[in-house]
């Protein structure tokens, strides 16, 4: 492919879900458009998407009105037809919000108003209702959601690209942007494989968002800073211990959810994660250290203003990092049976987690947009959830913003919602 020679009408850089989301779904809108795929890897879904619990979302922990409930909500529905059309295995095993304590009883009143806000279908289950459904977890109570399910993400994403390339999509793997200039009627890249020249660009670029927007010249008031969240699967053994997903009821002083039990599509069973600050962008193997990740975060000012207030969790997190009988700990909250032994080694994920410049964690999905660029600056969990409905409303904003509607051929049917800058979602 000599891609110096082509003006492409799209080029989205990023090959995770979301953009690979985009791509598909910008050839669906428009057929016979030369959309170009840029991905730096060997291959796509390398980094968050291939590191995630698998897990497809219902939206009940996020705030009414923001863009992650909405979007999510509907990324449910869609990644199950997705699915269902292409033969892809999942699970709809529901997840299990459970309550360990008085306090987590009284907020778990208010999470149930929450999801019967949002029109998600909740159960509340008493604690002889919990142990009959699942004898083997402890809780005082417990919310149950049946519309959370699991399913492999990375065979989601395959498929749109398998779908993408039918469509006569490029891809091209390998390639690393290094320089971005937007002019009047085109963007224009530098990569690592040669120059590229489109009329309009899209850049879903992970852990490395913030560096690409400041590379294309938006003004950029946040910064990715890496939370490793740190797994152990159970032993095989131990994979019947539930039959549904055993989620926390979250404290609102804390930025992240905490160690639950996920099943996997596999069918083993994973229990993490913590959320450890993390000192390589991409740096999954413990210990990993990358110097320019480690000197931005140090020279940002964002990061030492959020750290005098989440000081004691990253302690309490970095401490059951290092000694697996604090993790247990955790663990046991809602299994009481299981023992060190149990914990298996299990691959890290990294959350690429947008801070603003003034120390406040940007828990809503954050979408910029130019003239001729999107920039998708912070897509969290659910992304993977919400990927479809993110690629429809990239697409919404892209036409919109041209004057035009979205093309008929585009057919996942997502209501308009306008473009995020940020906002205060629980999680």
């Amino acid at each position: 492919m000599n891609m110096s020679t082509e003006l492409f009408d799209f080029v989205v850089v990023g090959g995770g879900i979301v953009g690979c989301s985009v791509a598909w779904q910008l050839l669906q809108a428009q057929p016979g458009a030369r959309v170009l795929l840029l991905e730096k890897e060997a291959a796509t879904a390398v980094h968050q998407t291939g590191h995630n619990s698998g897990v497809i979302h219902a939206g009940i922990y996020y705030a009414p009105g923001s863009l992650k409930a909405q979007l999510c909500k509907q990324g449910s529905a869609a990644t199950y037809a997705f699915c269902d059309t292409h033969g892809i295995v999942y699970e709809r095993c529901g997840k299990l919000l459970v309550a360990t304590n008085d306090t987590e009883l009284e907020r778990m009143q208010a999470l149930l108003a929450r999801g019967r806000q949002a029109g998600l279908e909740v159960e509340a289950l008493t604690q002889d209702a919990l142990k009959a459904r699942e004898p083997r977890i402890a809780g005082l109570g417990a919310i149950f959601v049946p519309s959370t399910g699991i399913v492999d993400y990375r065979r989601v994403t395959a498929k749109m690209v398998e779908l993408f390339g039918s469509m006569g999509g490029m891809v091209e793997l390998g390639s690393q942007v290094t320089a971005i200039a937007e002019d009047a009627d085109h963007v224009d890249l530098q990569t690592t494989k040669g120059p590229v020249r489109t009329r309009h660009l899209v850049v879903c670029a992970g852990a490395q968002a913030d560096r690409m927007a400041r590379m294309a010249g938006l003004d950029v008031d946040f910064a990715i800073v890496p939370f490793r969240g740190e797994y152990f699967r159970l032993r095989p053994e131990l994979s019947g211990v539930t039959r549904s997903l055993i989620y926390p009821i979250p404290d609102p002083e804390l930025p992240f959810l905490g160690i639950h039990l996920t099943r996997m599509i596999d069918g083993s069973v994973t229990v993490g994660p913590n959320a450890v600050l993390g000192f390589a962008r991409e740096g999954y193997p413990k210990l990993s250290v990358n110097a320019r990740d480690l000197w931005d975060m140090a020279t940002f000012p964002g990061l030492w203003k959020l750290l005098p207030a989440q000081w004691r969790n990253a302690v309490h997190e970095f401490g059951n990092s290092l000694f697996r009988n604090g993790y247990l700990q955790e663990c046991r909250k809602y299994c009481p049976e299981l023992q060190l032994d149990d914990l298996r080694p299990y691959p890290a994920g990294i959350r690429a987690q947008a801070v603003s410049r003034d120390g406040q964690l940007i828990h809503d999905f954050l979408i910029r947009q130019t003239a001729r660029m999107t920039h998708v600056c912070n897509a969290p969990s659910p992304a993977a959830t919400s990927a479809i409905p993110i690629g429809r409303h990239i697409l919404d904003g892209i036409f919109r913003r041209d004057g035009a509607a979205v093309p008929s051929g585009a057919t996942t049917a997502v209501a308009a919602v306008p473009l995020a800058q940020t906002s205060t979602a629980l999680q």
